[in-house]
């Protein structure tokens, strides 16, 4: 290890980066990734880099740029250095820093440890059919290694196609990773590799070997799936003459069939998961725990507390299994805790997605105050006003179903499918479902009636689920089965097969309309 290597892994000077590509929205494999890289960091005291490796034009765009950067920030995941906060190191897009990969790929040349090779794609799968089909590792035969000076002008000056190669020495190239201990690869399997399309188009492993060294990294925390481009990477390091920064590959991560988490498993982006209703510190939360072991039954943890217990050797070699139950009961906690105002306001945008509600479309003022304590929320930067919210509810309503339904919420959108029943003027249920064990739809009728015989009598300023309690359970005493008052009663009420118990529903729903429900559903019984 020289001095400078020595120096870059002080504690206060670890430096670690996670380098998305921008060619699709934030995965949740890489913001696991983010994670981790970010935990270490603040572990150590270090300084956590965000690089945008945008170099694939055709399919990069500005979308998923802005996309990455704001999940991430959604998620709590800050960075000190980036192409948004500026840093010693950077510009922090690839494609601002062709100069310095030409710069390199030209030294290589120089050298004689790169060259240029002008195999044609037919030349090159002929090449590797026949090596496959004697049992042979399928690698460039050298064939361009050995071109003169001259041959390489006249075709360069012809415009003939080429690639730049990396003259790789065969021999056996073995690392310590941070997580998998010992590593060895053989690169006589791997042959020249391809590190450019052209001396302003560097690929994947000669872009990021440079902007690792320039950077400074000291750690390279990513996924598995870069485990076989950690050699390519040393051979690349080795011919420029760079320090190897330290490795640590994550374990995949694992549909619940255990395969590669992929496409089929559905959308796995950040975002998806955002619209589903899903909070960052749960997600946060739930992703430090795919591979990393605490060491301890716990399952509930902070960002601030993960920062605080994180640490490299805990992390697992095997496969971490993404299992939306566990995902769910820790978003679900995290609701729990959340107060009902808080929980109001995130419930806010998925009732109105649902059409429950409604907002102006007029932008309150810079510095103006909120006119309510609920019924505001913020989209893209800007406060409005909830001006209605269907059936009488107002603010204070609003909050009393969201709190209603917040012991039983896995995720927000859930409130829009739980609680629609409030926000609709008349109920359409299949009459068989008022019906509670062996009752005939006479005896059903008769239930509904007492019902409402019953609470016709509590006055306005009585209701309350405390008192609807009072009234209706001794009646629903007598019936020897609980059911046969209360089931018809809260079907009457909700229209559905399962919900809050008819005495919350109704405290929510007022006087009025839970009278004007329940002869509807007498209506229904012939």
């Amino acid at each position: 290890m020289t001095a400078k290597e020595f120096e870059l892994k002080k504690p206060g000077e670890i430096r670690v980066r996670i380098a998305p590509s921008p060619t699709g929205y934030l995965h949740v494999g890489n913001a696991r990734t983010a994670l981790f890289n970010y935990l270490f960091a603040k572990e150590q005291e270090g300084s956590f880099v965000l690089r945008v490796e945008d170099t694939d034009l055709e399919r990069s765009r500005t979308e998923y740029t802005d996309d990455i950067l704001e999940e991430l920030k959604w998620l709590g995941i800050n960075w000190t250095e980036g192409p948004d906060v500026g840093g010693n190191y950077g510009p922090y897009r690839q494609t601002e820093r062709r100069e310095l990969y030409s710069k390199y790929l030209k030294k290589l040349l120089e050298e004689k440890k790169a060259y240029y090779c002008f195999c044609s794609e037919e030349e090159l799968e002929t090449q590797r059919q026949y090596q496959m089909s004697q049992g042979m590792a399928p690698k460039y035969n050298g064939k361009c290694l050995n071109l003169s000076e001259e041959e390489v002008k006249k075709n360069l000056e012809t415009g003939k196609p080429f690639v730049i190669r990396l003259k790789a020495v065969s021999k056996k190239i073995s690392f310590v990773d941070l997580i998998r201990e010992k590593v060895e690869f053989d690169t006589g399997l791997i042959g020249d590799i391809v590190i450019a399309k052209g001396i302003d188009s560097p690929l994947y492993n000669f872009a990021v070997v440079i902007d690792d060294y320039e950077m400074k990294i000291s750690h390279v925390i990513r996924g598995e799936d870069h485990l076989s481009n950690t050699p390519k990477q040393i051979l690349i390091q080795e011919a420029l003459g760079f320090p190897r920064p330290e490795y640590a590959h994550l374990p995949m991560l694992l549909g619940e069939d255990r395969s590669k988490m992929s496409k089929r498993h559905g959308d796995t982006s950040v975002l998806s998961y955002r619209k589903a209703g899903y909070l960052p510190e749960a997600l946060v939360n739930f992703m430090a725990l795919l591979g990393w072991n605490p060491g301890d039954e716990r399952e509930i943890y902070s960002l601030a507390s993960l920062v605080k217990e994180f640490s490299l050797d805990r992390v697992q070699k095997s496969g971490a299994v993404f299992n939306v139950k566990k995902l769910d009961f820790i978003n679900g906690f995290y609701i729990r805790q959340k107060s009902p105002e808080k929980l109001t306001e995130l419930c806010l945008p998925f009732l109105l997605e649902a059409g429950f509600i409604k907002k102006d479309g007029v932008p309150k003022k810079n510095g103006s105050k909120k006119t309510e304590k609920l019924g505001i929320f913020e989209e893209e930067k800007t406060e409005y006003l909830i001006i209605d919210t269907g059936e009488g509810i107002g603010p204070e309503g609003l909050a009393k179903i969201i709190v209603l339904y917040q012991e039983r919420l896995k995720k927000l959108s859930e409130i829009s499918e739980l609680a629609d029943f409030f926000f609709k003027d008349k109920l359409s249920f299949d009459i068989g479902l008022l019906k509670w064990k062996d009752m005939t739809e006479k005896e059903i009728k008769q239930s509904l009636e007492k019902a409402e015989k019953i609470l016709n009598k509590v006055k306005e300023e009585n209701w309350s689920k405390e008192n609807l309690e009072s009234v209706l359970l001794p009646e629903a005493e007598k019936q020897g089965d609980r059911g046969r008052l209360l089931w018809p009663l809260r079907v009457a009420l909700t229209g559905k097969e399962a919900s809050a118990s008819p005495f919350e529903v109704a405290e929510v729903l007022g006087k009025e309309r839970t009278l004007k429900r329940i002869k509807e559903a007498v209506k229904l019984i012939k």
